[in-house]
Formats: C-alpha cells, structure tokens, sequence
C-alpha cells in the first residue's frame, strides 16, 4: 500500500504532494543526472501520487527516451497519420498542431482531447507515459488528471455492486485521436466489433490496490449487457469519475515534465488557439496484462485528497 501523503525531502529529492486529488511536484535537479536512489524516490513519488511534475527540464529526445526507460521498457509510438510527418525514432510521439511546409509535424492538434486512459484499445495498455513540454501557447491546452483509485473507493453501493465482475470493451476502430480505421464504416454493431475487454475493477501490479478502469467513453461497451443498459451504466460511471473533486489540472510551463500512471488515472487537454504553437514529445511505457480487482486489495492512500 502507499505511503502517506506529506512533503518530503531525500537525497535531494523533494516531494511536494498537490492540495488535490493526485499529483506531486518534485524538485530533483537535472534528471539525467539522477542516480539509482535518488531515482527510485522518484518513481516511489509516482506510485504514490499516480501524477508527477517536474520542472526545468531541458532533454534532447534521446534524454526523454533514456529517462522514459527507467520507469520501464518503452513501447512503439501509434503509427502516424496520412500527411504527418515521419517520426525519427519509434519510441517517441510528437504532440502538436504546427505545420512546416504544410505538413503536421505531429498528432492530436489543438482541439479538446476528452477524458481517457491511453490506448485502452490495446489488449495491454501502456503504464506510465511521460511527456516533455518544448513549446506552449499563451492560452489553453492545459492538462487534467483524475483519480481512478478515488473513483472506486467512493463509488456508491449501488453502482459498485453494478460493476462487480464485470467488463469493458474498448473498440480498436478508432485511433486515439477518434479517427475511424480502414476498413470500418462506424456503423457497426460495438457488441461485435474488435477491441480487447479488460476488467472494470483492475488491481495496480505495483501497489496491489484496485482502481476503477474505464479507458474512453466513445466507443466502449459493458460486455453482456443490452446497449441501452450498458449505456446508462457508463454514464453514470463517467459522471461519478470525472468529478472536479477528484482531478487536478496543470498549467504548462516550457520544459515541464509530466509522467502520469495510467493504470490508476486518466487525463484530458484544453482545447487553445490553433494560430499558437504547442509542441510536446512523449514517450510511453509497457504495461502488464490486466489484473481483475481482489475484494480484498488495500486501499490506496491517495484514494481521498490531500489535506
């Protein structure tokens, strides 16, 4: 079970916990200088606030992908896009809405992204994602985190025992930027379509405590429920989760770092101007396979703010 919620200062490793539901700033220094105690406060700090800011971080990619490698071994970035530009290594994916020469240097633009886990259409979705802030507009494209431990320990009775063994599909027709993939209409029946099923209660590999799992509300499907009470079932589930007692926003600054637990938390952007230019890179951890959640799993303590 984690550790309780309070500042701490280690090896010169300070951990700031946030006034909110999750997250911690820490103040490590130059992260490619981190040696392997100092290193594990910090990865210490991630499981035990599922969000992590660090600041003044200047990285060349490979930097970002070396230090991306100490949280785990690093998966393949999502091919990119019709008229994107090629990315140069395959473990990073560039976040921005800048065009050079006409072509987007990189994915996901500069509209709202909604609330998600990433790649929950994977049949094992990534752990940790890490992303390092180049450039960033005056305005908007903040960043949001919610709670998923939070989410099940205060789920009403009633919609606890709703879920109880169930699970969720994750409909693999779209790409994470809700591009619909060759070969789909967007017509489908869902209850047909492709897309792992992964358990609505998951128990975290690393901490042992069960978490709420609900990947994107587009797309997705209750197994074994009529369509109309799977619908109302995740509604009610998304309206519970996504509440602002439960989230913490960021406020970008250049050479922000932020390394977010999806496997326990989920996040959503703030639409910004599309005459600003934001460039982020970010890399991305393997995940495990999917526990099914224990009755008997301990509960987390950032499973309610910190005071």
């Amino acid at each position: 079970m984690a550790t309780a919620i309070h500042s701490s200062n280690m090896r010169g490793v300070t951990v700031e916990p946030m006034r909110a539901a999750l997250g911690a700033e820490v103040d490590c220094g130059d992260v490619k200088s981190l040696d392997e105690t100092s290193f594990a406060l910090v990865k210490r700090a991630f499981l035990d606030n599922l969000v992590l800011l660090i600041r003044g971080q200047t990285l060349a990619d490979a930097d970002l992908l070396a230090f991306g490698r100490r949280f785990g071994e690093l998966s393949a970035a999502a091919p990119v896009h019709i008229g994107q530009k090629p990315r140069a290594l395959p473990e990073l994916a560039v976040i921005s809405n800048v065009l050079e020469n006409g072509v987007a240097i990189g994915g996901l633009g500069d509209g709202e992204a909604v609330w998600h886990s990433d790649s929950c259409f994977n049949q094992i979705p990534p752990s940790a994602s890490i992303l390092h802030s180049l450039e960033i507009p005056p305005a908007g494209g903040d960043t949001g985190f919610t709670n998923m431990y939070m989410a099940l320990d205060t789920l009403p009775q009633a919609l606890r025992a709703a879920i109880k063994g169930k699970t969720i599909k994750h409909d693999m027709r779209y790409t994470s930027g809700g591009q619909l993939r060759p070969g789909y209409t967007g017509e489908e029946d869902i209850r047909s379509t492709p897309g792992p099923s992964h358990a609505l209660v998951r128990r975290h590999p690393e901490t042992g405590c069960n978490a709420l799992y609900l990947g994107r509300r587009p797309h997705a499907y209750i197994n074994d429920l009529p369509l109309d009470e799977s619908e109302a079932l995740l509604e009610a589930l998304w309206e519970h989760a996504a509440r602002p007692e439960a989230s913490w926003h960021h406020q970008w600054r250049v050479g922000d770092i932020l390394i977010w637990d999806n496997r326990c938390a989920m996040h959503r952007r703030d639409a910004f101007d599309p005459d600003s230019r934001r460039v982020m890179h970010r890399t991305q951890c393997k995940g495990t396979p999917v526990i099914e959640g224990a009755d008997s799993a301990p509960r987390h303590s950032r499973a309610q703010p910190a005071r």
